[in-house]
Formats: structure tokens, C-alpha cells, sequence
């Protein structure tokens, strides 16, 4: 068996499991065992595993430049999301914490330049201990997305789709990973559960979908549940949060910044005039140690 240090963090009750992996380019753990050190009863429990890998060394282009750390996740069943938005915040300030240790930390605010599957994310560390991250801009390309629900070229909002005998409307977003919003008049009424996974795996998400449950309560507040693609039911989605307010902007029932509450909380999110969409949050350790991995992934 291998002890494998790590320190546990929490974005708004998402909760994540963060490996310093800068001495090697490819993740030190498995995602079979990922998956039982995500266990809830059996190993530290979390809904993914988070490793701050080194930045690309070769064959950089102009854009990879400036990258500080790369960034790799499994999810709490082994798959790999392109990005995590509260993971992201985690991963800032574990970092943080890293170059602290390495007696390197730098003044705040500072930004991190993270590759990740989705491409380039910039998390800036605030002197609040919050996190303010630049998501990039949204893609609305039904096939980009993707997507079968519209035209392959053409945005999919306000489409229908069949789940569970009901139609309900959805439109959809990538922010480097894939969201189907649906609007609802109460969220907390939403069987969460029993629908989540019938969308995460319906035909017409050929990527899987995580799925956004959103009730207006104002054009400026905007309250939210998550099935997560990989994970089920979490407490709170960054990259989610950010298709949310896109979703609404695009269906003219919010502003163009507004708080997103989650069942962990709460936050900020503004698709700004650039095209571009900025989250700002917490993230927040939970504890450190050591956990013990064998090759069946125990």
C-alpha cells in the first residue's frame, strides 16, 4: 500500500480532495482509485479528486506560455470532467498553501494560470479569501456543446426535451463542460434524484450533461439545484452557476450579474460585456493527511 498526502477542501459544501502532483505530469492515484477514496463510508469521501500536475514543459505554443500549473480531475465514479469551477477556487488555494510552504507565496490579489482540459482558467486570489475566477467564455454551438437538441450550428435555448413523461424546456451551455438549465417555479420541489440521472444520460446529450434547476426569485437572485455529470446531487457547481446565469440571460429572466444560491450557498456571477464570465466565491480547507491506496484501488 502507498500513503498518498493530501488535503481536503470545500467550495460551497463541494468538497474536493487535493493531491500535490507537481512532480510528475500524469495524476499519482488511478480513477478506480479515486473512486474509494471519494467513499463516503470507506475512504475520505468527497466528490472528486483534484491534482495540481506541472505546467506543460514541451512543444508550448504562444497561448500555454504563461501557464503556471495544470490541473486534472476524476470525479467521484472515475470519469474526467473538463473543469470544475468550485474545484478551481480549491485548487487556488491549495496552491496558495504549497507555495507558502515553499516559501514563495505571493502578495494578493494574485492570478494563477491554470490549464485544464477546458483550456486556460484564471483564478485570482482576493485579500477577502475569496476567489475570483475568469471562466472564459460561454460556448452556445448546439454541436460544440454538445448537444442534438436544435440546429448543430445554431444555439439550443428554449428547446423541449421528454424526461421521466414530462416535456420540460431547457436550454444549453458549455463552460468547457456541458449544462442542460431548466426553469422551475419552486427548486426545493425538484425530485432531484429520480430525474437527475435520466438527464445526465438522455440520447440527446451524447457527452452526458450535468443538469441546472433554476426558480428566478429576481432578476439579480437566482436560486439553483445540481445533478452533476459523474457526481449526482452536489451542494454546489461553479461552472454550473456560470451556464445558469448565461441560460437566463439568454432567455431575458436575469440580469447579466447575479447572485446564484446553492444549497451551500452562495455566488457571484457576472457574464460580462467582454463575453466573458467571472464567479467569485469562497474555498476553504477542511483538513490534511494521509491516505492509504493499493493497486485494486483501496
Amino acid at each position: 500500500m502507498t500513503a498518498l498526502p493530501f488535503s481536503k477542501y470545500h467550495g460551497l459544501g463541494n468538497d474536493f480532495i487535493l493531491v500535490d502532483n507537481r512532480a510528475s505530469t500524469e495524476p499519482q492515484i488511478t480513477p478506480e482509485q479515486a473512486v474509494a477514496v471519494c467513499d463516503r463510508n470507506f475512504g475520505i469521501g468527497a466528490d472528486g479528486v483534484i491534482f495540481v500536475l506541472p505546467a506543460p514543459r514541451s512543444n508550448q505554443t504562444d497561448s500555454q506560455a504563461n501557464i503556471d500549473y495544470s490541473m486534472r480531475i476524476y470525479n467521484s465514479d472515475g470519469s474526467e470532467p473538463e473543469m470544475c469551477g468550485n474545484g478551481i477556487r480549491c485548487l487556488a488555494k491549495f496552491i496558495l498553501g504549497l507555495e507558502a510552504e515553499d516559501s514563495s507565496m505571493p502578495e494578493l490579489p494574485h492570478t494563477y494560470n491554470i490549464q485544464t482540459l477546458a483550456g486556460t482558467i484564471r483564478p485570482e486570489l482576493q485579500p477577502n479569501g475569496q476567489v475570483r475566477v475568469d471562466m472564459g467564455e460561454p460556448v452556445l454551438t448546439a454541436k460544440d456543446i454538445p448537444t442534438t437538441l436544435g440546429e448543430p450550428d445554431g444555439k439550443a435555448i428554449d428547446e423541449t426535451i421528454s424526461v421521466a413523461g414530462q416535456d420540460w424546456q431547457v436550454t444549453c451551455v458549455s463552460m468547457g463542460n456541458p449544462h442542460c438549465i431548466t426553469f422551475v417555479d419552486d427548486v426545493d420541489a425538484v425530485p432531484l434524484s429520480d430525474i437527475g440521472p435520466l438527464f445526465e444520460n438522455h440520447e440527446a446529450f451524447p457527452a452526458r450533461i450535468n443538469t441546472e434547476f433554476v426558480e428566478v426569485v429576481r432578476p439579480d437572485y437566482l436560486k439553483m439545484k445540481v445533478w452533476e455529470r459523474g457526481a449526482g446531487p452536489t451542494l454546489a457547481c461553479g461552472t454550473g452557476a456560470c451556464a445558469l446565469l448565461v441560460a437566463t440571460v439568454l432567455n431575458n429572466q436575469c440580469e447579466r450579474a447575479a447572485t446564484v444560491e446553492l444549497p451551500g450557498g452562495n455566488l457571484e456571477i457576472e457574464w460580462a460585456e467582454n463575453n466573458r464570465v467571472y464567479m467569485s466565491g469562497p474555498a476553504t480547507l477542511v483538513f490534511a493527511g494521509d491516505v492509504f491506496v493499493d493497486a485494486a484501488g483501496r
